[in-house]
């Protein structure tokens, strides 16, 4: 069984910058049939999710509406890891404060994905935080609006089957956590 083989670039063009990402066009030749072809990829700063675990086993986490689907969504905190974060960790952690003023101990990456491989050359990160308590105001920016929930870890599973968490990467931060409470990460 062989692997499929790299694809050779022959440029890149910029065709777009829109502050929170950029889009490019590659020029590609495959391997396969040695044909040029032409693909469209966004670039985005990394990301990282925020699993925050309370003393008493519930999850930190957020309401926020989200312009993409023009729906009220329950999320972990999170955002993009900005320049100035040493690590996605401390990303987490800053992001847990400043969404909803809570901050946690023992802070450590749980899992690492690319959001979609095929468009998009970005990467994911959760990061989980113990003992989580609110210890300072939130501090939103301009476009936030949140209202922080407290979910018994218990409930997760059913939030996630009833269809009430659907943000894909939300699902896999938990799917994460869940996988370390199972014992096998």
């Amino acid at each position: 069984l062989t692997m499929p083989r790299p694809w050779k670039k022959l440029g890149s063009r910029l065709l777009g910058d829109h502050r929170i990402f950029t889009i490019r066009a590659d020029r590609k030749v495959s391997p396969r049939t040695g044909e040029e072809h032409e693909f469209y990829v966004i670039d985005s700063a990394p990301w990282v999710n925020v699993i925050a675990v309370t003393p008493d086993d519930h999850l930190v986490m957020v309401e926020q509406f989200r312009h993409g689907t023009n729906t009220v969504e329950l999320e972990v905190p999170g955002g993009m890891v900005d320049p100035q974060d040493a690590t996605p960790v401390a990303a987490g952690a800053r992001e847990l404060r400043e969404e909803t003023g809570y901050e946690g101990i023992n802070g450590r990456l749980i899992g690492e994905v690319w959001p979609n491989p095929a468009i998009q050359s970005n990467t994911c990160y959760t990061a989980m935080f113990e003992q989580c308590e609110l210890k300072h105001p939130h501090e939103w920016d301009q476009a936030e609006e949140l209202v922080t929930r407290l979910v018994p870890v218990s409930e997760i599973p059913g939030l996630v089957a009833a269809g009430r968490i659907k943000h894909s990467l939300v699902v896999v931060a938990l799917t994460h956590f869940d996988l370390l409470r199972r014992g096998l990460k």
